[in-house]
């Protein structure tokens, strides 16, 4: 089942806000197989809003639940690797990702990552505003979320066009991981693996960040995410597939 894809969909216009953080605060949300993953010696957590657009479970399209926002807090985790494995890295790591908490405005689509993933997703209304770059003047992306009679909102301004990824950068980093990593509190680690192409990506200006972050994840993380961010990309995205996952021994 492994091999079999669960999920397709297009994942696009991708704000990623990038804070560096004590690896101790991480240390218990780190799924047990997996060890935290570091860049140039520190550990990193995300806030990435995007757009879920032409989505499909098993190959077929569920109604007015196809094209929606996400919201999610994520870290950087690894695991060793087969060589028969694909996305292994030269260090015979696989690079992943493992989520904090994942929030969309479809109560069904979050029930089913509950159910079949252990997803740690919640269902709010969102909304998402896009204004694109010209010549003359930046672009803007931005996602809210309402939660707690209020809007938690973020965003993301951009201009001239996406560039490939370098290899070896921190934006390489944080946006080429092709495995998930998800535990609960007396379940097995599940694995599953993510396919895209490499994305293209703009350097963000302006980052906006108007969270209660304490609300919104815990008074735990408030601390590091009332910082400017180390660095605010939006990747450009691309057509996903989502893979069923295993459980690990």
């Amino acid at each position: 089942m492994a091999d079999t894809a669960f999920l397709t969909a297009e994942w696009r216009d991708l704000v990623m806000l990038n804070f560096v953080v004590d690896p101790a605060l991480l240390a218990p949300h780190v799924p047990a197989g997996t060890e935290l993953d570091l860049f140039a010696g520190e550990a990193y957590v995300s806030l990435v809003g995007f757009m879920f657009l032409r989505t499909r479970l098993l190959g077929c399209p569920v109604p007015w639940h196809r094209d929606f926002e996400e919201l999610n807090l994520r870290l950087y985790v690894r695991r060793r690797g087969r060589d028969d494995e694909p996305h292994v890295g030269p260090d015979g790591n696989k690079r992943g990702v493992a989520f904090l908490k994942e929030i969309v405005p479809r109560a069904a689509v979050a029930m089913v990552a509950r159910r079949m993933y252990g997803e740690r997703y919640e269902a709010w209304p969102m909304r998402h505003t896009k204004t694109a770059a010209t010549a003359g003047a930046a672009g803007a992306v931005g996602y809210g979320v309402r939660v707690g009679g209020r809007w938690h909102e973020l965003g993301l301004g951009y201009h001239g066009e996406p560039a490939a990824l370098v290899p070896g950068s921190e934006a390489e980093f944080i946006a080429e991981h092709y495995w998930g990593y998800v535990a609960g509190p007396g379940r097995p680690t599940v694995e599953y693996r993510v396919e895209h192409p490499p994305w293209r990506v703009w350097s963000g200006v302006e980052p906006q960040i108007g969270l209660d972050v304490a609300a919104l994840y815990g008074h735990e993380f408030a601390p590091a995410l009332a910082a400017a961010p180390r660095s605010a990309f939006l990747a450009e995205g691309s057509a996903v597939t989502v893979y069923h996952g295993r459980r690990l021994a």
